[in-house]
C-alpha cells in the first residue's frame, strides 16, 4: 500500500572545520559551507539502509512530500517546488520504500535552495558571494555530500541514485568512493558531456551573461538578469520533453499576442508556453547558481574527476557494485546511445549491470513523471 509522506522539513548540515577544509578541484578550499538536505524514512541500527539521491540540475533537496517553507531563500521557494520532485517514487510502499529505506537528498553545493552558493552570504564580506563564489566541479559536489554522510554516521550506502546530471554524480560517487556504495542507479545520463549538450549549455551561458542586468554576476541588491535566465531556461526546456509532448502541453496554453520584447507577435501556443516556462523559472532560481552548475557540466570529466587512468581503470573499482542503468527511448537530452556507451564500459570492466530501456512519449522528463515505468525495476534491484 502506498501512502503520502506528508510535511517534510529541510535540515541544514553546517560544515565548519578549518583544519580539514573541503578541497576544490580547480583550486582553493571551503573551510565552511552549508548543505540543505531532507531525510525520508529512518536509518536502521547499523545505518545500512540509506539511499543517497541526487537531484537534476535545477532540482532541490525536496524530493518527496510537502515543504511549504525554507528560510533565507529570498522568495525562491515558490509553489512550484513545494511538492517533492520524486514524490511518486519515495514513500511507504513506493519504489524507494521508506518503510525499509532512509533516503537522503541534498541540494548541491553551489545551489540556491539553502546550500552554500553564489546567492549565499560570504562570511568574509557579509555580502552575497556573487561572482566571487569558487569554481566548482562535479566531484566537489560529491565530496561535499560525503561530508554530510560522515556526520550522519553512514559509512556505506545501500544505493546511490541520480538522473540526468545527477547521474554524473551517481557515477562519480561509485568511482571516487567505491567502498561506500553497494547499488548504483544512473538514469538518463552518460559518461561525458556531448557536443550537443555543450552547444546548448554555451547558448544558455551567453543568454545569461548577455543580459545587461547580469553585471558580471554582481546583481544582488539590484535588477536581476531575468530576461537572460528565462531565455536560458527556454533553450534547455525543449530538450526535457519530446516534441510531441511539447505540442500537447502547449495546446491548452492561453496565447498572448503581446510582443514580449519588440515588434514580434506570437502566433502559436507553443511560443506562449515556452515564454511562460522561462518567466516562472526565474522566480525560483538564481542565475549565478545556474552558471556554476552549467560550468561544472561543461567541464565534467568522469575519468579525471574519478582520478583514474581510463574508463577501464575507473570501473574496475566498481566490480563489487550492482548497476541498474536506465535509458528513455524518447530522450533527446541524453540519447540512449549514451547509456549504451556506459553499459559497454561497465561490461568491459566485468561490472554486474542490468540495462533497462523505458518506452515513453515524454522524453527526458519521463524519470520525473512516470514512476510506473521505473518502479518495478527499482524495487527489484533495491531489494531488502
Amino acid at each position: 500500500m502506498t501512502r503520502a509522506i506528508g510535511e517534510v522539513p529541510t535540515q541544514f548540515f553546517e560544515f565548519d572545520d578549518p583544519t580539514q577544509p573541503l578541497k576544490l578541484r580547480v583550486g582553493g578550499s571551503l573551510p565552511r559551507f552549508t548543505l540543505a538536505y531532507e531525510l525520508y524514512g529512518r536509518m536502521n541500527a547499523d545505518k545500512s539502509n540509506v539511499i543517497l539521491l541526487y537531484h537534476a540540475m535545477t532540482g532541490s533537496q525536496h524530493a518527496a512530500g510537502s515543504n511549504r517553507h525554507v528560510p533565507g531563500l529570498d522568495g525562491r521557494w515558490t509553489e512550484e517546488v513545494q511538492a517533492g520532485w520524486w514524490d511518486g517514487f519515495v514513500g511507504p510502499g513506493k519504489a524507494l520504500d521508506t518503510r525499509k529505506f532512509c533516503v537522503v537528498c541534498a541540494n548541491y553545493l553551489g545551489g540556491c535552495y539553502g546550500s552554500t552558493g553564489p546567492a549565499s552570504t560570504d562570511p568574509s564580506t557579509g555580502r552575497p558571494w556573487g561572482p566571487a563564489f569558487p569554481v566548482l566541479r562535479m566531484s566537489d559536489i560529491v565530496d561535499s555530500q560525503m561530508r554530510l554522510l560522515d556526520v550522519l554516521g553512514v559509512q556505506k550506502l545501500h544505493a546511490v541514485i541520480g538522473a540526468s546530471i545527477g547521474g554524473f554524480l551517481c557515477l562519480l560517487t561509485a568511482a571516487r568512493y567505491p567502498d561506500r556504495v553497494n547499488i548504483v542507479v544512473p538514469i538518463g545520463t552518460g559518461l561525458e558531456t556531448t557536443i550537443y549538450q555543450r552547444i546548448l549549455n554555451f547558448e544558455q551561458v551567453t543568454a545569461i551573461e548577455g543580459d545587461p542586468h547580469f553585471a558580471g554576476g554582481d546583481y544582488y541588491g539590484g535588477p536581476r538578469p531575468d530576461l537572460g535566465l528565462a531565455l536560458a531556461r527556454r533553450i534547455a526546456h525543449k530538450t526535457f520533453v519530446s516534441l510531441e509532448t511539447l505540442r500537447e502541453r502547449a495546446r491548452g496554453q492561453v496565447m498572448s499576442h503581446k510582443p514580449p520584447h519588440g515588434w514580434y507577435e506570437m502566433n502559436h501556443p507553443v511560443e506562449s508556453y515556452m515564454l511562460h516556462q522561462g518567466d516562472k523559472f526565474v522566480r525560483r532560481f538564481d542565475a549565478n547558481s545556474y552558471l556554476r552548475i552549467l560550468d561544472a557540466w561543461q567541464w565534467f570529466d568522469l575519468v579525471k574527476e574519478g582520478e583514474a587512468e581510463d574508463f577501464h581503470d575507473l570501473f574496475t573499482r566498481c566490480r563489487s557494485h550492482e548497476f541498474l542503468v536506465f535509458s528513455i527511448d524518447s530522450d533527446i537530452m541524453f540519447y540512449p546511445q549514451e547509456q549504451a556507451k556506459l553499459v559497454q564500459q561497465l561490461k568491459r570492466a566485468h561490472v554486474p549491470v542490468m540495462w533497462i530501456t523505458v518506452h515513453s512519449e515524454k522524453g527526458h522528463d519521463s524519470f520525473l513523471l512516470e514512476p510506473r515505468l521505473f518502479s518495478p525495476h527499482l524495487s527489484q534491484v533495491l531489494g531488502m
